[in-house]
């Protein structure tokens, strides 16, 4: 959402602002863009379930990495080049899939958190006045959870956010905040996760490669040679390792319904698109999948056999 030529240049005035002031000034750049983008999901989805994750991958995405463009950021941003240089710099991490991202930015930065929010809310409220027979109930999902601490704190910004949003257009909308479960140890504490997520969706992707503990865009280089002496029989960022990586599904799934027995479970990432992934999410209770749209036949397949073969 944040790649194209005038919302690039918004981003980039945020990461290299010096004070809260200037990030929201440059955030409320972006917001009827973003309240545009979810406006068109209502829309489309004509009243069915939204589920929006906020702001995750790490800010160095977004930093200019040609000369010509580092210089219209300068002069844009009324710093010199080697200030902008500097600022890029910083923003360098060894392992960025594991660093500065997801809930992190919001706890860092919660200005960005109540952005979205007011995005979220207020597109809601204007597509449900226009379609009042649509039921509007925007998920908001949180990323990158790993400590209970975490959600409740951007919770709580979007909470007092979305209620001020929804008391001023004086709106009966309601919504949920849920996260996802994509670090080792917030499977491991999903009875605690629970007490403040409504929903979870398993970030299965990122779960993979903290417990294999590999990188999937590295892990090329040699899953070769595992397969050819078969310590490993398929990739396991294309097929869900049920051994290890379901087992923390699995309990997570039973941890969070014994907290809350009402808990929205789901999976979001490309194992979703995999039958045999599909099958063991069905098994352990998830009520829906999420992957990229080339996937979706697959994965309504996939679940329809679950269906029958379970039944």
């Amino acid at each position: 959402m944040f790649f194209e030529a005038d919302r690039i240049a918004a981003i980039r005035e945020m990461i290299c602002s010096d004070t809260v002031e200037q990030r929201e000034a440059a955030l409320a750049k972006i917001l009827p863009m973003q309240q545009s983008d979810f406006e068109k999901l209502y829309e489309a989805l004509e009243g069915n379930p939204v589920t929006i994750r906020f702001l995750d991958p790490p800010l160095h995405e977004f930093v200019p990495t040609e000369e010509k463009d580092i210089e219209l950021l300068a002069k844009t941003q009324g710093k010199t080049v080697a200030e902008i240089k500097d600022i890029i710099a910083s923003l360098h991490e060894f392992n960025p899939m594991m660093g500065h991202r997801g809930c992190r930015l919001a706890v860092t930065y919660p200005e960005i958190a109540v952005m979205q929010t007011r995005a979220v809310i207020r597109a809601a409220i204007d597509v449900k006045k226009a379609h009042p027979n649509w039921n509007i109930e925007p998920e908001i999902m949180i990323p990158l959870i790993g400590e209970i601490k975490e959600l409740k704190y951007v919770k709580d910004v979007v909470v007092k956010t979305a209620d001020e949003e929804i008391k001023s257009a004086g709106s009966d909308l309601h919504y949920k905040v849920g996260t996802m479960i994509e670090i080792p140890r917030a499977a491991l504490t999903a009875d605690e996760i629970a007490k403040e997520a409504e929903f979870f969706s398993f970030g299965t992707n990122d779960l993979t490669q903290m417990t294999f503990g590999f990188s999937r865009d590295d892990a090329g280089k040699f899953l070769g040679a595992y397969y050819d002496k078969k310590i490993y029989e398929s990739d396991p960022f294309a097929r869900l390792d049920q051994t290890g990586v379901g087992k923390l599904v699995k309990m997570a799934c039973e941890l969070g319904r014994a907290t809350r027995p009402d808990i929205k479970l789901g999976i979001c990432g490309e194992h979703g698109g995999d039958p045999s992934s599909v099958e063991f999410c069905h098994k352990v209770g998830l009520s829906y999948v999420s992957c990229s749209p080339f996937r979706v036949p697959i994965a309504r397949l996939a679940a329809a056999q679950a269906a029958i073969r379970n039944a």
